[in-house]
């Protein structure tokens, strides 16, 4: 059964089919909180977490396209927040095919991050402005 997560067209009052799919992944991560630090009132409501996907994924993207490193900021962010609950390769056997699917997907995800980061890098690296270096004129005897 293959997951349609990254559609995000009906996003409703609900937060739409998206928001029914994520829900369930959410309630682990709360139960997995719960369990490391103990009770927390730590409540992350499914339509919200879509909403900020939409809005994460959308300007990111607009942002990168005219070359913001922003941009991809927030599409690094993105991926680390979403990767790891989307393609949860590790709840499968390595006998399983399903296992192989999440695995590549999960793989393309994080070659992605380094991609961004790659650019992100190469976007700080280079300064803005060369300063014009002034030219020194032979000396005449």
């Amino acid at each position: 059964m293959r997951v349609h997560l990254y559609r995000f067209n009906e996003f409703g009052e609900d937060g739409g089919p998206a928001a029914k799919q994520w829900a369930p992944k959410l309630a682990l991560v709360k139960n997995y909180i719960d369990e490391t630090i103990g009770k927390f009132d730590f409540h992350v409501d499914a339509r919200t977490f879509v909403a900020v996907c939409i809005s994460l994924k959308g300007i990111g993207g607009l942002l990168f396209v005219i070359g913001s490193g922003f941009g991809a900021f927030l599409l690094i962010f993105y991926l680390i927040l979403t990767t790891p609950l989307l393609y949860g390769f590790y709840n499968y056997n390595s006998g399983e095919q399903e296992f192989w699917r999440l695995l590549h997907e999960f793989l393309q995800c994080v070659a992605l991050v380094g991609a961004l980061l790659f650019f992100f890098g190469m976007k700080n690296s280079i300064t803005r402005k060369q300063p014009k270096r002034m030219t020194s004129k032979p000396k005449t005897a």
